[in-house]
């Protein structure tokens, strides 16, 4: 992937970048009367869900009302921290509780089917942290019973949520680029000691492939749909992961993508999008970067830039949770399930050609 040739790019900032700037003036659009805040409970309380309940305090019609652990003292601890009312030593008192009206789920990767079920089967909407689950199995019961159920299921992609991603999409869409024939990014870091001991059980859904490789995989579908070929080549490790992970998914008309996820070398997390007209660059953390530059035939490079809005990234997809459930909506068009499942599908496949397998799931 190559810098952008032009020494002095054209460039084009928005104006207003934070969601949470037309969440503060929610109003019914039916009565133009003030919306009641939206309730959260989130699931969990590891350092994601400290991150999500920080951006929480960002969204002044956002309420986080309660917190539920396996144990009373770890939910105690989180709440006192964050301020939250309410705590819970089960996940099934936080289900049951009537003040809330939707959970952040962010359990490790291997229980965030039982989590999930547990919420939607009490009639509770959901935002699931990625990877939605271990496998598409458990993704299409989890959708199944947020269907039948008529109740709100999402899962936390972020990327799909980001202001530079959706304006990428939107370039494409207008066919700035011409048709998109190639899709090219990684995922990539050294794992530290500390970061290791989840990256590195099989149990907990560990490894490159789930953790990080859902990235690239859901980057390049959002763009060319599902692959109808997928290849892979990875090392599993001793311990039982996958840790460095290549993959070719080869799509109709002769488009293909190029991804790789890997914990145990440095990457600077770019993609590039290559089509009949142009091409599009993200130098880096494409999965929620802060611009990127377009490249058209005869025409001077573009540089697109998106600064980032207050908090560690999560206001973005909380706002548009909050939309839905104000709009009736079961379901994100820009994060639908189906397009859920397909990458869940695509994760399947890639696992089956490296050999990759989690206790308890088929392989």
């Amino acid at each position: 992937m190559t810098a952008p040739t032009s020494p002095s790019p054209a460039e084009h900032t928005p104006a207003a970048t934070d969601p949470a700037a037309t969440e503060r003036a929610a109003t019914d659009p039916a009565t133009g009367s003030a919306v009641p805040p939206v309730r959260w409970g989130i699931l969990a309380t590891g350092s994601i869900a400290g991150s999500f309940a920080e951006d929480l305090a960002l969204l002044p019609d956002a309420r986080l009302t309660a917190v539920a652990s396996r144990t009373e003292e770890s939910a105690r601890r989180f709440a006192d921290r964050h301020g939250i009312p309410r705590a819970y030593g089960s996940w099934a008192q936080l289900a049951q509780d009537p003040d809330v009206d939707v959970v952040y789920v962010a359990t490790p990767h291997a229980q965030h089917h039982a989590a999930t079920a547990l919420l939607l089967a009490a009639g509770k909407p959901v935002l699931c942290e990625k990877p939605f689950t271990l496998d598409l199995s458990q993704a299409q019961d989890l959708v199944r019973l947020a269907r039948e159920r008529g109740v709100f299921l999402m899962e936390a992609m972020w990327t799909y949520l980001d202001p530079a991603v959706r304006r990428l999409t939107q370039l494409i869409a207008d066919g700035a680029i011409g048709e998109v024939r190639t899709v090219q990014a990684e995922f990539a870091f050294t794992a530290t000691p500390a970061e290791s001991g989840r990256l590195r059980d099989p149990a907990a859904g560990g490894g490159a492939l789930l953790d990080i490789g859902v990235y690239p995989v859901a980057f390049a579908q959002l763009l060319l749909g599902a692959p109808d070929s997928v290849q892979a080549w990875g090392r599993i490790a001793p311990d039982g992961v996958d840790d460095n992970t290549g993959i070719v998914l080869g799509h109709p008309g002769g488009a293909h993508a190029v991804l790789s996820c890997s914990i145990v070398s440095d990457g600077a997390q770019r993609a590039e999008i290559g089509g009949s007209l142009g091409r599009i660059e993200i130098p880096r953390d494409f999965y929620r970067p802060e611009g990127f530059v377009l490249h058209r035939r005869g025409r001077e490079p573009e540089e697109f830039r998106f600064p980032r809005a207050a908090g560690h990234g999560y206001i973005h997809e909380a706002a548009e949770v909050m939309r839905c459930l104000r709009a009736g909506e079961r379901e994100s068009p820009l994060v639908p399930l189906d397009g859920t499942l397909s990458v869940m599908a695509t994760l399947d496949a890639v696992r089956r050609r490296i050999g990759l397998v989690y206790p308890g799931v088929p392989a």
